[in-house]
């Protein structure tokens, strides 16, 4: 027998890739469980399967940086005595990566490349020792929002957030609806999918010098970095970033104010025309701005 629940949740995080760099993303989950009916006559009662499956996927992946272990660029190095790992992905052309940040804000991925099925993989390993004897396997299908429209993908942290949201590196795909004199503007919302295509976007008071942070490493020049760090209550983050793949702002970068952002870039490219903006974070959500 066969249990299906279709929209589990929405997986928010951001990856490394050898050629996008850090990636923002967000992906569906639909969850099929396979196994003998219990003494209630069911696979597994649907109030568990929403509740205990998404705390899972939400526990291990979710608002975290994924890193693909097996990459030859992945370097990875554990503090045991304060749980910090520090993570260099050495892209060439001064275009590496560098974190140094409490555990819980990665999640390791034993592949070459992060991929919908090694992360599925990864998911069905973790869920697998929580489930009852009577279900003897699981598929977890992954995909994305079907966009119609322009889109991008972007990272962020927000260190005054009190959960998840507060580490350095996590992300989302997100479309953008902008508005020109009351009508849907593609040329603009094409400008907003390019101009922020796997980008970076931090505060410009959370810029260090990167004498304060740990993340020194040989024969790396950081001076086509853009290094960030703040302390929150989940601990310290520190990143480098290739200033070619980042754009700063100078308010935080919640979405409220990344559609304020946009709309007053909108009125500073077009000041003779009045916007509306609706950004997206991830599938569902997010907030709009106008004038």
């Amino acid at each position: 027998m066969q249990l299906f629940v279709n929209d589990l949740t929405v997986m928010d995080f951001s990856y490394l890739c050898a050629e996008r760099g850090m990636v923002g993303e967000s992906w569906i989950v639909d969850v099929i469980l396979n196994g003998d009916l219990n003494e209630e006559s069911m696979v597994l009662d649907f109030g568990k399967v929403k509740k205990q499956l998404k705390f899972l996927i939400d526990e291990y992946i979710d608002h975290k940086l994924l890193v693909p272990v097996d990459h030859s660029f992945s370097m990875i190095n554990r503090d045991e005595k304060n749980d910090i790992v520090k993570v260099d992905f050495i892209r060439p052309n001064d275009h590496s990566i560098h974190l140094n940040c409490p555990a819980e804000a990665y999640a390791f991925i034993y592949s070459e490349q992060v991929t919908m099925p090694s992360v599925s993989d990864y998911l069905k390993d973790v869920i697998a020792t929580h489930l009852p004897e009577n279900v003897q396997g699981i598929e977890l299908i992954l995909r994305a929002e079907v966009i119609n429209s322009p889109f991008y993908h972007y990272t962020h942290g927000l260190k005054k957030h009190e959960g998840n949201c507060q580490r350095i590196a996590h992300g989302h795909r997100s479309k953008v609806l902008v508005f020109e004199n009351q009508q849907p503007s593609n040329l603009w919302q094409e400008y907003w999918a390019k101009r922020w295509s796997d980008i970076y976007i931090g505060s410009e008071e959370d810029i260090v010098n990167e004498s304060v942070t740990n993340l020194k490493v040989d024969n790396i020049d950081f001076s086509q970095h853009f290094v960030f760090a703040y302390e929150s209550s989940q601990g310290r983050f520190e990143m480098a970033i290739p200033k070619a793949e980042a754009e700063l702002i100078q308010t935080d970068t919640t979405v409220e104010c990344l559609a304020q952002y946009m709309l007053e870039e909108q009125q500073r490219l077009s000041p003779n025309n009045e916007f509306k903006v609706l950004a997206f974070e991830g599938v569902g959500k997010g907030a709009i701005a106008h004038a």
